[in-house]
């Protein structure tokens, strides 16, 4: 699971352009959205796109994925749950 955390923050930052955060910078409990990571609704799409490029998943009902993107830990949670690929 560490692993995947760890690969998780690194596409992140790689999809999102997030040019000044390293993977050590996110802690597997901080918020993506607002106070934490600050990303946004367009981030969102964005890790929905990742969900599915990088691990087959698709996301059906849209409002799933606020609970989903809550942190890594969540993100990671399901997708090690989820995973196609």
């Amino acid at each position: 699971m560490e692993e995947l955390k760890e690969e998780l923050k690194g596409k992140i930052i790689e999809v999102l352009n997030l040019e000044d955060i390293e993977v050590s910078d996110i802690n597997d409990d901080d918020s993506l959205f607002g106070d934490g990571l600050g990303l946004d609704s367009i981030d969102a799409l964005e890790l929905i796109v990742l969900l599915d490029k990088g691990y087959g998943i698709k996301l059906s009902d849209p409002k799933q994925g606020k609970a989903i993107f809550e942190s890594i830990n969540t993100m990671a949670d399901f997708i090690s749950k989820n995973r196609t690929k």
